[in-house]
Formats: structure tokens, sequence, C-alpha cells
């Protein structure tokens, strides 16, 4: 089994996987902990986190006879240009949401990596989940040692940093693990501070509702008045929380062709779109995970940023 493991690893690498790691499908750790945080109405309007509760923290109910589970990670740490200035005002998106979307680029390796296995173990069974699968991806990660869960709540691998896209799959095989990653975040709380909205409520705790990547995706109603001039110029997502981190000031550059930014300096020109239509939402995000979000929720987003550039005043 060991060979078979190192020969996973270097066929994950084959396949564009940065790292790669292997976890035991043992129940979650935090399972009492994610039910208070549900309970507790953490999790804002998020209810799919509500559902299929016994699934997410325990491999085998998701996939029966689940033994191993396989996790991997992108880099998507990408060089951005200066933004003009004299362009009008601007929104920031998240790094991982500029190139192609990593749903669909990550699922495809996911899904060849599954298929080479079975080729090799005809006798295993797999499944592939990003993301939007019922799975504690980050609590895996760090089980199978790809990185430790940061006080900010994200995975960060000390060669890398913390601007990784996890992916898993679970398999019936009985793999041997790898050593769980050991938190090297120490007495450091730059995420913690920075956050604008508090957030990050204590170290490893995240309060959803308060957190801008919330805020401008996940959140489908008007944001709440008091969180409008901390959402400063972000119109989707937040990586405030990452630029901060000390183990990012040296991340690795990806070199990965769609991860690529479809805007080179990472940010979108409000006046554009706030009079973009439906075909122009199509077209200017085509392929894009930003597309999370529909145009009238983009464009609730836009109105925001842009009062909070262009400045407020006390007039109705």
């Amino acid at each position: 089994m060991h060979t078979l493991c190192a020969d996973i690893k270097q066929q994950a690498r084959r396949l564009g996987f940065d790292l790669v790691g292997i976890a035991p499908a043992d129940p979650s750790r935090y399972r009492e902990y994610l039910r208070r945080w549900l309970d507790d109405g953490q999790a804002g309007t998020m209810q799919y986190l509500h559902n299929r509760f016994e699934e997410r923290t325990d491999p085998a109910v998701y996939f029966p006879g689940t033994q191993s589970i396989i996790c991997v990670a992108m880099n998507h740490h990408i060089q951005l240009t200066p933004p003009s200035d004299d362009d009008g005002p601007r929104g920031k998106i998240a790094r991982y949401a500029l190139g192609e979307d990593y749903h669909e680029l990550m699922k495809k390796r996911l899904h060849q990596l599954a298929d080479w296995l079975r080729q090799q173990r005809p006798d295993a069974q797999t499944r592939a989940a990003v993301d939007t699968a019922p799975v504690m991806e980050k609590e895996l990660a760090a089980r199978a040692g790809v990185g430790w869960v940061g006080k900010h709540t994200c995975i960060i691998n000390p060669n890398i940093g913390s601007w990784i896209l996890l992916g898993e799959i679970l398999t019936t095989l009985a793999l041997p693990p790898d050593q769980p990653a050991v938190d090297r975040c120490g007495t450091c709380r730059r995420c913690i501070d920075a956050c604008p909205t508090g957030a990050i409520t204590a170290p490893y705790q995240l309060d959803a509702r308060r957190c801008i990547s919330y805020l401008t995706i996940e959140r489908r109603e008007e944001i709440p008045p008091d969180f409008h001039r901390q959402i400063g110029e972000w119109l989707f997502g937040c990586d405030i929380c990452q630029e901060v981190c000390p183990w990012n000031h040296k991340a690795l550059v990806t070199q990965e062709p769609d991860l690529q930014p479809r805007f080179a300096d990472g940010t979108i020109n409000l006046e554009q779109l706030l009079s973009w239509k439906d075909d122009d939402y199509r077209q200017n995000l085509r392929r894009s995970a930003i597309k999370r979000v529909k145009l009238p929720v983009l464009q609730r987003n836009a109105a925001l940023v842009r009062k909070n550039i262009m400045g407020y005043t006390d007039s109705p």
C-alpha cells in the first residue's frame, strides 16, 4: 500500500495538484462545536450547512465504506497589476474567483485521479468532492498533512501559505495515512486584528454573519447598514485575513493557466457593472466562480462599494 500511496501522490501532481496527502476517514472531532455553531445562528442564511449533518461530520455516512480520503490542494496565488487611477471606481474580487471556476477545474482533475486509481485497483470505490459536498474539507486537509487550520480558519501550508483550493477523493481503500499538520500560527493574531468586521471572534473561530465574503456572496438579502463601510472596496469576497498572514508574504505564484486572472488588476469597473444587462453578465463572467451570485446581488454590492469609494454624506 505504501507504493500505491506514492504512486497516487505522483499522479496527483502530474494532474496539476500542488499538494496531496492521505487522511483516515474518522468522524469529525468538531462535531459538537459545529452543532453549537449552527444552533447559535453563526451560519447566517446558509441553510445548506444545517442539512446532511450526519454526512458532513462522518465521511463513512456520506460515502458508505470509506476508509481513506485523498486530500489535494492547488495554489491560487496570482500576481495582480496595479489598478488604474483614471478609470473610475473599481471593486475588488477575491483572488480565488479571478480565474476559471475552480469547482469545475478541480472536479475534472479529481475524476481523472479517481479513474486512474480504479485502474490500479479495480476493487476500489471512489467519490470526488469539492467545496459544496458535505465534507469537512479543512479538518481533513489538516489530518492529511496538507496544512494546518490557521486562526483565520483557512488552511496554511508552510510553502504555499493559505492561498489554497481544496478537494478530496473518498475511497474504500485502506491507505496508510500521512502525519497530521502541526499548527504553526504561534502567538500571531494579525488576521484577527485586521478583520474590519470582527468576524474572527477568537482564534480559529469565525462568525460567518460578520464575514465580508459571506455578506457579499452568500447573503442574498440587503446587507445590514452596520457593515456597509467596513466592506470597503470588496465587491466579491475578501482577502484581508490572508493578505496580512505572515505565511503569505513569500507565497509562490501559481503558474496554472486556468487560474490566471480575467481581470488583471483584480477589480471590476463599478460604473460599467452597474450598467450590465444579463448578456453582459454572462459574457464577462463566463466560466467564473463570480457567477455564484446573480447579477442583482452583484449590482447590490457594486452600489455599496461605489458609495464607499465616492464618499458618504450626512444628507438623506
